[in-house]
């Protein structure tokens, strides 16, 4: 009895523990494996590892591609803008609906908020989970004359407008711009080779996809956020346990400074001869057509497609009102 329980032992301790096998992640960067979002998201990995996770990151520039391997089963989790992984989770994909989150202040409550474990539930939908959601600046208008200022000086100009962004086309048709067809990897070439007279992108994209070039000695950047972009790291449900998927998405909060470091570092990279400040008197305007067009996007109204999530455009209204309660939105019965 004895020499077989000592037998036993022996094959225990020469049996190999048991390692979770790695999670891989399609990561995208439109610079690859020496971009900031790269970094930032092996930043996130390394964290992880003290949570038991062991993510392999794979770099892909085309944010597409990267979304069509997760799709196809060759990654467990993907890291991409919103943008992209809106199908995945309507509630978070709307983080960027147009002029919702018009301040990083706003940014902040907001990001802060969907940390908490009473958001959980949120972050499941159609067999995807949301495990972080990181900043990625907002969005401006680069423009190649500076007298696009306005709304109305966009009508009949050309804009690059990625083909999968229902709610920048319709936003783009309600100011009878026109819709020139891009995607992630094409827009800035468009843009600095003058076929479009427009693009939206975050503040890196001046220097690192060159956009100076486009925006050259008559344009310039258009000083209002259209939009918040985020990167989010999306998996399919069950990847990881519910404490562990909780955990994960408040390490990813954790790193909100990190990131806007890094984002409010490129935004002031950008000369100041080169914004262009928006007057205050019109801002209030713009609000309101923003607004117009969130609601629209909301309930499928005006031929609109229904792209933003009710209960997200419920918080962001809070959020607004709660920071800038003198507002015409935040007044009664006017609150999305």
């Amino acid at each position: 009895m004895i020499r077989k329980s000592l037998a036993a032992l022996a094959l225990t301790a020469a049996a190999p523990l048991a390692v979770a096998a790695p999670v891989k992640m399609c990561v995208f960067d439109v610079i690859g494996a020496n971009g900031d979002v790269y970094n930032m998201v092996k930043d996130y990995a390394l964290e992880m590892k003290a949570q038991g996770v062991d993510f392999e990151l794979k770099p892909y520039t085309d944010e597409g591609v990267a979304v069509g391997d997760f799709n196809a089963g060759q990654c467990d989790a993907v890291a991409a803008t919103d943008l992209r992984t809106r199908p995945f989770n309507r509630f978070t994909g709307s983080i960027s609906a147009v002029g919702a989150i018009p301040t990083y202040d706003d940014l902040k409550t907001v990001l802060a908020t969907l940390a908490q474990a009473k958001a959980a539930p949120l972050m499941k939908e159609n067999g995807y989970e949301v495990l972080g959601i990181i900043p990625a600046g907002a969005g401006y208008l680069f423009v190649n004359d500076r007298s696009i200022d306005t709304a109305g000086e966009l009508a009949g100009k050309r804009m690059a407008t990625l083909d999968y962004q229902k709610d920048a086309i319709h936003m783009v048709n309600h100011v009878k711009a026109t819709v020139v067809p891009s995607d992630i990897t094409n827009f800035a070439g468009k843009f600095n080779n003058g076929s479009v007279d427009t693009a939206y992108a975050p503040a890196f994209a001046y220097e690192a996809l060159e956009l100076y070039k486009g925006i050259g000695e008559n344009g310039g950047v258009v000083d209002y956020p259209l939009a918040q972009l985020t990167i989010q790291v999306i998996a399919k449900e069950g990847v990881l346990d519910a404490d562990t998927a909780q955990k994960s998405r408040e390490v990813a909060w954790g790193m909100y400074g990190q990131a806007m470091d890094l984002i409010t570092r490129l935004e002031k990279a950008i000369p100041e001869e080169k914004w262009i400040r928006i007057p205050e008197k019109d801002i209030q305007g713009y609000q309101e057509m923003f607004r117009e067009n969130r609601l629209q996007l909301r309930d499928g109204a005006a031929g609109a497609p229904k792209v933003y999530h009710p209960k997200m455009m419920g918080l962001l209204s809070k959020i607004r009102c709660a920071s800038n309660p003198g507002a015409s939105e935040c007044t009664a019965g006017n609150r999305e």
